[in-house]
């Protein structure tokens, strides 16, 4: 029952999305624009008159690598610098170079290979500044780009796909920010930290002294669920009872990881103007998905047979 009600939610959730996001990266009014609109024409003032421009396929690379070449070398300073930039209350050393290296490039691709323990190897500036800025635009970069397929479906002849600085700005401020907002409260409110404070200190019912990390936890675990980043706040991820404490939210977390996905297969279909071929993809997907979440599921409750 409770997987039923997990993908009915799911998909329910994503095809209003999807038509939202179509509304989108298509430039038309969405509720919130009167809100955004001002910071969304600051944030394309900032890219220059390249914002304006309509690019095609070779112009529409070459400013997804351009950024994310520039997000992978401010990223890599980051991590390096560290140890003697501020909100660093546990005083963390820099991040050696090889695992700076291997976590910007990770980051910047939207891999988010975590070869290391956040709460003990990252001040909390590297991991707001650093990490949890790359979860939205990395994020934001793949849903352009996917956007910009679409476009290549429909496109007359002219070549053109959009433009990859108005359809990233668009992704970050319209999609992944308001959502992430809205989760990180409901996951202060079911317990999970949001400070810049350091770790505490508390004495167990054994009298043995524990050291409890903590810090801008809500904030990063929003984005990386939702922007279907690794990446978590603590080095297990969701499994730490400080990143994942309740049932509700781990059913919010589940959900937010295929929330964007799902979306995009109803999205497709809206802007090739044919939705059937969008509920077929999503039914591709979707029997693919069911048999091995079944699968799982079945290995998950036959639980450890050498125990």
């Amino acid at each position: 029952m409770v997987l039923i009600l997990y993908c009915a939610v799911t998909v329910g959730l994503a095809w209003l999305l999807a038509g939202y996001m179509h509304r989108v990266f298509s430039g038309r009014r969405v509720w919130p624009s009167p809100l955004i609109r001002p910071l969304e024409r600051a944030c394309l003032a900032a890219a220059g008159p390249a914002a304006a421009r309509p690019q095609g396929w070779a112009a529409y690379a070459t400013a997804v690598l351009t950024f994310n070449l520039a997000g992978f070398l401010f990223l890599y300073a980051v991590l390096r610098l560290q140890g003697v930039l501020p909100w660093n209350p546990q005083g963390i050393e820099p991040m050696p170079p090889d695992l700076a290296f291997n976590t910007a490039a990770s980051f910047v691709t939207n891999t988010n290979w975590q070869a290391y323990s956040g709460e003990v190897q990252l001040s909390h500036l590297a991991q707001m500044v650093g990490l949890t800025v790359q979860n939205f635009v990395s994020a934001a970069t793949g849903m352009a780009v996917a956007v910009a397929v679409i476009r290549g479906f429909v496109a007359r002849g002219d070549g053109r796909l959009g433009n990859f600085w108005t359809d990233m700005v668009r992704a970050v401020l319209y999609v992944l920010l308001p959502i992430s907002v809205l989760v990180a409260l409901a996951l202060v409110w079911q317990g999970v930290p949001q400070t810049l404070g350091g770790a505490v200190r508390a004495i167990t019912l054994e009298g043995a002294e524990q050291i409890i990390a903590q810090g801008p936890a809500a904030s990063q675990v929003a984005i990386k669920q939702l922007g279907t980043n690794g990446g978590g706040f603590f080095g297990v991820n969701s499994a730490h009872p400080l990143e994942n404490p309740t049932i509700l939210s781990n059913m919010v977390q589940s959900v937010l990881i295929l929330l964007i996905p799902v979306a995009f297969c109803f999205l497709f279909g809206r802007m090739v103007g044919d939705r059937r071929q969008g509920w077929a993809i999503f039914a591709a997907m979707g029997v693919l998905f069911v048999v091995g979440l079944l699968l799982i599921h079945g290995f998950e409750q036959a639980g450890n047979p050498m125990r």
